[in-house]
């Protein structure tokens, strides 16, 4: 069955899959990014051979869905999938099911924050085409993008930022909640949380020392480095300026009271106040 490391882009999701990578996969715990492979994302088109003739056809994909994770889930074995999709239902066709799902960590991020990262990251001129995105309950990833290289991905639906988090929190059975920004403040906590989290679901057992290792390599001053030194090969290029951006950039330093003026503060707030006080980004 899969356990589930969903997010909206740009909120520490691959955070969180870079340190359960090197929990489960590494030897020590020293994190390389070598492991990173191991947890792979969901859709991409590999997970749809011999069940999608056209991946633009929005039906198809949605009809094949937990299809495709009923052939990964057929050897039995717990997985983890790291994925950006809304946990959503197209024309009577949910995205996965308790059958195939056997928990998700939710990892969640303030959009305050998430729209100076996504303005980066997607390479908009200004804050309004993020604010378009984060508001937009039609947004998708890859809609229109035709990818034929093998391991593509495939249009995934996101819709709007309160939208995506209301469609994963507690429909799924072993719901953990992640918020971003205690992984900033305290993350020997919040790690051994999740620790403890998949310790629970898979009977794995993990040696503390494994498990301090992987929270000290996995610093966000470790994955600058690291992605610095070129090890990070999940970087994406500046359609503007053709260039790569860094994927680890601000971090902790990403502080929107320092970035965004009163009136975008103001209408995320608005647009968002029930999901941002239920989550106690605001009072």
């Amino acid at each position: 069955m899969i356990i589930w490391i969903a997010s909206y882009p740009k909120s520490g999701n691959t955070w969180v899959r870079s340190f359960l990578s090197t929990l489960l996969y590494s030897k020590s715990g020293e994190n390389d990014f070598s492991t990173l492979k191991n947890i792979k994302q969901f859709p991409t088109k590999p997970q749809f051979d011999n069940l999608i003739k056209d991946f633009k056809d929005i039906n198809e994909l949605a009809v094949n869905w937990i299809k495709a994770q009923e052939i990964i889930n057929l050897d039995g074995e717990i997985k983890f999938f790291k994925t950006h999709h809304m946990n959503c239902t197209i024309n009577n066709c949910n995205f996965t099911n308790h059958k195939n799902s056997l928990g998700v960590i939710h990892v969640v991020r303030d959009p305050r924050n998430v729209i100076t990262s996504i303005k980066n990251h997607y390479s908009f001129s200004d804050i309004s085409g993020a604010i378009k995105f984060l508001f937009n309950n039609d947004t998708w990833l890859d809609l229109t993008k035709q990818d034929n290289r093998s391991g593509g991905q495939i249009p995934t639906p996101l819709s709007s930022w309160k939208n995506h988090y209301n469609s994963w929190k507690n429909k799924t059975n072993n719901y953990l909640l992640v918020r971003y920004e205690d992984l900033i403040k305290n993350p020997n906590e919040k790690f051994n949380e999740i620790a403890n989290y998949v310790s629970k679901l898979t009977g794995l057992k993990f040696d503390i020392q494994k498990i301090n290792n992987s929270i000290n390599s996995n610093s966000f001053e470790s994955l600058q480095q690291l992605e610095k030194s070129g090890k990070f090969s999940e970087s994406v290029h500046d359609k503007r300026e053709e260039k790569k951006i860094k994927f680890f950039s601000l971090g902790p330093k990403n502080r929107w009271q320092d970035i965004l003026d009163q009136a975008t503060i103001k209408e995320i707030e608005d647009n968002f106040s029930n999901e941002m006080r239920e989550l106690n980004y605001i009072g």
